[in-house]
């Protein structure tokens, strides 16, 4: 049933004026000239210092190009995650050379000769080949982490723990020369980096310490454990010792060859009560969208989904091309399907996980803009190089094939490290893939639609159900639960298209079903007998890349039942909203390049925002 209720100019979301969280924007997962890639790839002087300073809104230099770059819009938080792996180590040889003081004859020569060949190789520009040619060999994941191995090294280079010692001081003293409880957030945090066989497996480590007490240790990485594991037992032991709180974000999931959200463990073993409490306990929530692509779904899962192709990421991070095939593990509606499975035979859902977005650069600047992409790689910042393709290998990618993704959205108490995890804890966020689409859902059994009227919503709302991220309590009685969404576009972006959920349950066999519906819209269409919204035109100018002001509705409000609630039937219910269709940036640049399309990628695109989920569970 679609309904269209105050559509308004309104660009701030009703809540109450003490009793509602404040929407807080960042991004969780970016690399400076601290990571190894980052620097292979010419970011040679974008550190933590250029990061946190970008994001706030100053004006800084470009590492590539050294033009002044700055943020549409400043973030209200930001996690520098620099791969724990050779952390700060490529910088410093770059620089500095190595330390030959404490090895032998031929191990000093050897690592003279690596460090030489590093300079002059990425000092020519040419670092990217050198990056690549470190990636791990396409094959088993499993029996790749089972090898242990840090998966190569450039040339040979002696161990440097004080330089990743003292790498790891500088970037947690900075992030506390930043970080401004109730203006700026600045985390602590590191990238772990398993990536056995090219499957991704990374995640992002958040914490809520200051530099005092993350002084007390070292990041857990890739050189410790390829097994996610070791990683959260790391965190439990090291919680216990320094009161340190974590979470671990599991990013990219689209090419992790279909071991992130598998139905065992990547040591092969079964999941059983412990594991799956433990899982749940330090990822609560994951990254659905960033540069590498889109990871909701694909439409080889879901074949039924009109806008199951967002942003496909063919390209796994490995040393040479290999065919990209969706696996279930891979996304997450898919996940989340799994997870309830899951569930049914163990007690427990090991993938009840909320969405958030975040971008994944290695250029030290968070750009999630489509007018303002600065490129996953500081090489690729300029329209001349995001054409070419990162190596000889047929079937690669380039910068063109990149995301201009993704957001971080928190609804939390305030803006301070504790706040926030505390949101991502009870999944109180969603994701973007780069408009600040403000959005709010609810669901519950006492939900009205003249709800949706209140000046304090949230309060309203939580007053008779539960947020994004929440579980619905089972049903006592008839009738389905309503739902309640409140979808407000970017002040200063475009329209907003339509408003979406998607439903998932279990049969009564245990096999999972999903389904899209449309809830609400902009403009005079009408679904068809099918139930089918026409698709949105585009009013992209084909010379500016510009969209017309009136695209879009500025607000889009709907209450809604599931037509097909059955009570015995676990499900979930996420939303998704859709943006008018605005300009890649790679027509951007194409444009700029006085080139009529860029070759082998859309012109348009419809950006999203995606919420964290709302569960039901039957009683049992």
């Amino acid at each position: 049933m679609r309904r269209l209720i105050g559509l308004c100019t309104a660009m701030s979301l009703s809540t109450a004026a003490s009793a509602a969280p404040q929407l807080l924007w960042g991004d969780t997962h970016l690399h400076t000239s601290y990571s190894s890639d980052a620097f292979a790839n010419n970011n040679l002087v974008a550190d933590p210092d250029t990061a946190y300073r970008y994001a706030r809104g100053e004006p800084v230099l470009h590492p590539y190009h050294k033009a002044r770059v700055q943020i549409g819009t400043p973030l209200d938080f930001l996690v520098v995650s620099d791969h724990a792996e050779f952390l700060g180590v490529i910088n410093h040889t770059y620089f500095n050379g190595v330390d030959t003081d404490d090895l032998g004859l031929l191990d000093a020569l050897k690592a003279r000769i690596a460090a030489w060949v590093l300079q002059r190789k990425i000092g020519q520009g040419q670092g990217r080949q050198l990056f690549v040619d470190v990636l791990p060999e396409p094959g088993d994941a499993r029996q790749a982490a089972e090898a242990a191995q840090l998966g190569g090294q450039v040339g040979w280079l002696p161990p440097m723990g004080a330089v990743e010692s003292s790498t790891w001081r500088s970037i947690i003293d900075t992030a506390d020369r930043f970080n401004e409880p109730g203006t700026f957030t600045a985390f602590i945090g590191w990238e772990w980096s398993s990536i056995p066989g090219g499957a991704n497996l990374h995640r992002v480590v958040i914490s809520d310490a200051d530099a005092q007490k993350a002084s007390a240790f070292e990041p857990f990485g890739l050189d410790d454990s390829p097994f996610p594991e070791d990683l959260w037992a790391w965190l439990e032991s090291t919680r216990a010792e320094t009161g340190i709180d974590f979470l671990a974000i599991p990013h990219n999931s689209n090419i992790s060859k279909g071991y992130m959200f598998d139905t065992v463990s990547l040591r092969g073993e079964p999941f059983d009560a412990d594991y799956v409490a433990t899982r749940r306990k330090w990822e609560p929530i994951a990254e659905i969208t960033q540069l590498k692509g889109d990871s909701e779904t694909h439409p080889d899962l879901s074949p039924n989904d009109p806008f199951a192709d967002f942003e496909e990421y063919p390209h796994y991070i490995q040393r040479w091309h290999t065919p990209y095939k969706a696996e279930v593990g891979d996304y997450l509606r898919p996940a989340l399907l799994r997870g309830m499975q899951l569930a049914a035979e163990l007690g427990s859902n090991p993938y009840e996980l909320g969405f958030i977005g975040s971008t994944d650069a290695h250029t030290g600047l968070s750009t999630a803009e489509e007018d303002n992409f600065h490129g996953k790689f500081a090489t690729d910042s300029i329209p001349a190089n995001k054409q070419l393709g990162w190596s000889d290998e047929e079937g690669g990618t380039n910068g063109w094939a990149m995301s201009a993704s993704g957001m971080a959205a928190v609804w939390a108490e305030d803006n301070s490290r504790e706040a926030i995890m505390a949101a991502m804890k009870r999944r109180e966020v969603y994701a973007t893939t780069g408009p600040r689409i403000g959005l709010q859902f609810f669901g519950g059994w006492q939900l009205s639609e003249a709800q949706l009227q209140s000046p304090s919503l949230y309060e309203a709302a939580t007053a008779a159900g539960v947020p994004m991220g929440g579980v619905l309590p089972a049903a006592t009685e008839g009738g389905a639960p309503g739902f309640l969404v409140q979808a407000v576009k970017d002040p200063v972006g475009a329209g907003l298209e339509r408003v979406q959920i998607v439903k998932g349950w279990l049969s009564a066999s245990g096999e999972p079903r999903e389904q899209v519906f449309d809830v609400v819209w902009s403009g005079e269409r009408s679904a068809n007998a099918r139930g089918q919204l026409p698709p949105a035109e585009s009013s992209v100018d084909p010379r500016t890349g510009e969209v017309a002001v009136e695209a879009g509705a500025p607000q889009l409000l709907a209450y809604w039942q599931d037509p097909n609630f059955n009570p015995g039937q676990p499900a979930f219910y996420y939303v998704r909203v859709l943006q008018v269709p605005t300009a890649r940036h790679s027509y951007l640049d194409a444009l700029a390049l006085g080139q009529e399309e860029a070759p082998g990628y859309p012109d348009t695109l419809q950006e999203r925002a995606y919420s964290s989920p709302i569960w039901y569970r039957p009683s049992r």
